[in-house]
């Protein structure tokens, strides 16, 4: 008996993966705090290797830009202060649970320049209330992404600089080997909090320098070894 619904329930959110016409269907989001210790000195933290923490996206706040495309980014209500943070996107593409460090490499399908955008005077209130982060993280349209590349195409990148300008000047500059906690590490801890499944999406961190953007802005992202994302504030 084919089950029904009380309405259409949404489609996926797809993201497109570098020399494929399939699309990467998009389960869950999750994201790394604080994985840079630069970064984590300029929020007003304490960068010792403290254990990771994870906050949560939606799915659909998920937002695909196609190879050589420009996506566009509105900017959202309710905030005079939206900041970027461009980060390096791992996407799973086997699940599992309590993965150890040594076999997470395996579990990830491939790696995207992503943007988790913030609304940095909704999460500051939130901090200061100790509330949730949500209105600060979790909005719509709040995380553009490039296409996956596949682990096939491009292994498991370990360094590689991470930028992003903003109307051609730059802002931030990285290295993944800047990461507190890596990718398998990430992966590893991650799934001792969830059992991890295909379609999940991690984004990882993001470097010092992030800051403010108004309608009008091009953010302009790239990631050596992985690809480029370029979004624009409308």
């Amino acid at each position: 008996m084919t089950e029904e619904f009380v309405f259409q329930p949404p489609a996926p959110t797809g993201v497109p993966v570098r020399g494929s016409s399939a699309r990467f269907p998009v389960r869950r989001v999750y994201c790394v705090g604080r994985n840079y210790a630069a970064h984590a000195r300029e929020m007003g933290s304490d960068p010792d290797r403290e254990p990771p923490f994870f906050f949560c996206k939606p799915s659909d706040a998920v937002s695909p830009v196609a190879d050589g495309a420009e996506g566009t980014f509105p900017y959202p209500p309710g905030s005079n202060n939206v900041h970027y943070e461009v980060e390096l996107v791992v996407a799973i593409g086997k699940g599992g649970r309590d993965i150890p460090v040594e076999q997470a490499a395996a579990h990830v399908f491939g790696y995207a320049v992503g943007l988790d955008m913030t609304r940095r005077d909704l999460q500051n209130e939130s901090k200061k209330t100790g509330r949730p982060w949500e209105t600060g993280k979790a909005f719509d349209r709040s995380a553009p992404i490039g296409p996956i590349v596949p682990v096939q195409a491009i292994g498991h990148p370990e360094r590689g600089a991470v930028t992003l300008a903003v109307n051609g000047a730059e802002k931030q500059r990285g290295d993944l080997s800047d990461l507190i906690w890596s990718v398998p590490e990430m992966v590893s801890y991650l799934s001792k909090l969830f059992e991890l499944q295909p379609g999940d999406l991690i984004y990882s961190g993001t470097p010092e320098g992030v800051g403010p953007v108004v309608k009008g802005d091009r953010m302009q992202c790239a990631i050596e070894g992985v690809g480029e994302l370029v979004v624009k504030v409308v």
